[in-house]
């Protein structure tokens, strides 16, 4: 980052950069909706036109499951247990990855972002906590 220079009461500068950081994200968001979207037009197009190629195979219909024929019928139910599993993980897991940050950086942080990272991590416990309530997280119930 460029030293800041007072000019009139501002720091040019930084603010500059600042902006400038902003620009960055909206080109990134901007591309980040019109790069899927033009992907997902260009295949509707292409299909619609009759120019995209379609063969239909018993076998691209057939239920693939990690190179193992199926057992029995396709449309098995699956127990909720599995997806709140999944969702519990998946939740807890994300949380790893906002406290690895701050972990690496805790001996230069100050005594404000302590406090805001104990109450991340006490809404964390309390979520853990109702699920715990709920019986979420045992298998048997």
């Amino acid at each position: 980052m460029a030293a800041s220079h007072w000019r009139g009461g501002q720091r040019t500068e930084m603010l500059e950069d600042y902006f400038g950081q902003y620009g960055l994200i909206a080109i990134f968001l901007a591309l980040s909706i019109i790069v899927p979207c033009s992907m997902l037009g260009a295949s509707y197009a292409l299909s619609r036109l009759g120019i995209r190629p379609e063969r239909p195979d018993p076998v691209k219909h057939d239920t693939y499951e990690c190179g193992v024929q199926t057992i029995g019928g396709t449309w098995n139910r699956f127990q909720f247990r599995y997806y709140m599993f999944a969702i519990l993980f998946v939740v807890f897991d994300v949380e790893v990855v906002f406290l690895y940050p701050w972990a690496t950086k805790f001996l230069t942080l100050e005594l404000f972002a302590l406090i805001e990272m104990a109450v991340f991590v006490g809404i964390l416990l309390l979520a853990w906590a109702y699920a715990w309530r709920k019986r979420d997280l045992e298998w048997q119930g």
